[in-house]
């Protein structure tokens, strides 16, 4: 794994937005200074079996997340995410009915030297994903047409899609996003996923979901046209649907209604999932210790509330290395995780997102910021394995 830099293509700013691109908060550099969202005048080297074996780690850290999720359920230990208590039972029978999945992104410490360390897992509602899938396939080929990367993302997806026919109850598949997302970034993720949706065979129809109403003499949700919404994915976290009387909807008509990414994803987009995975395999080369509610034994620790987003509301304790960020986030109660800071490339530091699409490995994007904590002013970078390197 390298920081390497080049040379951005002649009229990089067009090119991306024309591939959507739209959105995005600029970063600063190390010396403060502004960055773009985008910056490909650097971008990370790596060799082959580097990926490999990221690959196999992200695919085994899916694996344990499952069977954490039937741990969880079947010793009923909703208690330690914070949420509602009226959600535990839909939660547990959404896992138990099998409701269909289809990606996440695990955010991962890696530095090229050992195993990569599992920091959380974005489940519910990932994003950076037209970034991974497109934006970065397309400057590989513009800039390295020879070399590769990890990245079947669209192709994965699609694929996905198409196995989940026999799931859902037809072929017309809404696609829903909050309009209050003022960035755009909510928006045209959520078309991105309806063209790799469309692209399976599915007819399919977009609306915020501010628009998606609600039938109430034949109890069902409808859409602007009145029509049914028999399946539907939401770019909207489920903690936030589950604090109103929307969430109580939603619930009542699972599974006349399946929501995409599921209701049992609550659980493993929330950071208690953390201590839950080190209880279960103490030592493991892919997490750090994390606990709930206290720190234990850890002096030094990254206290993070359950239901964080975006780096907001995190405290880090210990090496010298204190600091805190602000937010609305921690009435739901925190998670403290051993401090292992990001590792430093040219005064960067790289957070991998790597992806999951089904229970295959499928791709990854790199944000690095100058701090130690990733926040909504990180900057993504393209990443490549050299012909020399495979």
């Amino acid at each position: 794994m390298r920081r390497v830099h080049s040379s951005p293509r002649p009229g990089w700013q067009q090119t991306i937005a024309d591939q959507g691109l739209v959105y995005g908060s600029p970063g600063r550099d190390t010396n403060g200074r502004p960055r773009p969202y985008w910056d490909e005048s650097v971008h990370y080297e790596f060799d082959l079996d580097e990926i490999l074996a990221l690959e196999a780690q992200v695919e085994v850290l899916h694996s344990m997340c499952l069977d954490a999720i039937e741990q969880i359920v079947l010793t009923e230990r909703f208690a330690d995410f914070g949420l509602p208590q009226w959600s535990w039972g839909p939660i547990k029978q959404s896992w138990q009915r099998n409701d269909p999945y289809v990606y996440g992104r695990f955010d991962l410490r890696y530095d090229g030297r050992g195993p990569a360390k599992l920091l959380e897992y974005n489940a519910d509602t990932p994003t950076a994903l037209l970034e991974a899938a497109i934006v970065q396939w397309h400057w590989l080929t513009d800039r390295y047409p020879g070399d590769d990367q990890w990245n079947s993302l669209h192709e994965k997806l699609v694929a996905r899609w198409d196995g989940l026919r026999s799931h859902l109850a037809r072929a017309q598949l809404h696609f829903t996003w909050s309009s209050a997302d003022a960035s755009g970034e909510d928006n045209v993720t959520t078309a991105y996923m309806q063209e790799t949706a469309a692209e399976a065979g599915f007819d399919t129809i977009a609306l915020p979901i501010e628009d998606v109403g609600w039938d109430s003499e034949l109890k069902r949700f409808v859409d602007l046209a009145e029509a049914p919404i028999q399946s539907i994915f939401k770019l909207y976290p489920w903690e936030w649907a589950l604090d109103d009387a929307f969430g109580k909807q939603i619930i009542g008509e699972l599974p006349h209604t399946m929501w995409i990414e599921p209701l049992w994803k609550a659980l493993l987009s929330n950071k208690a999932l953390l201590a839950v995975l080190w209880e279960m395999y103490p030592g493991h080369p892919n997490l750090l210790p994390a606990y709930v509610d206290d720190p234990h034994e850890l002096t030094e620790y990254i206290k993070k509330p359950k239901l964080g987003r975006e780096g907001a509301n995190m405290t880090i304790v210990g090496a010298g290395l204190e600091t805190a960020t602000g937010g609305v986030y921690g009435e739901e109660g925190y998670v403290y995780q051993l401090l292992d800071p990001l590792p430093e490339f040219d005064g960067m530091r790289p957070v991998l997102g790597a992806w999951i699409v089904g229970d295959d490995a499928a791709g990854l994007g790199i944000r690095e910021t100058p701090g130690l904590i990733t926040d909504d002013g990180a900057t993504f970078v393209p990443h490549r394995i050299p012909t020399a390197n495979r």
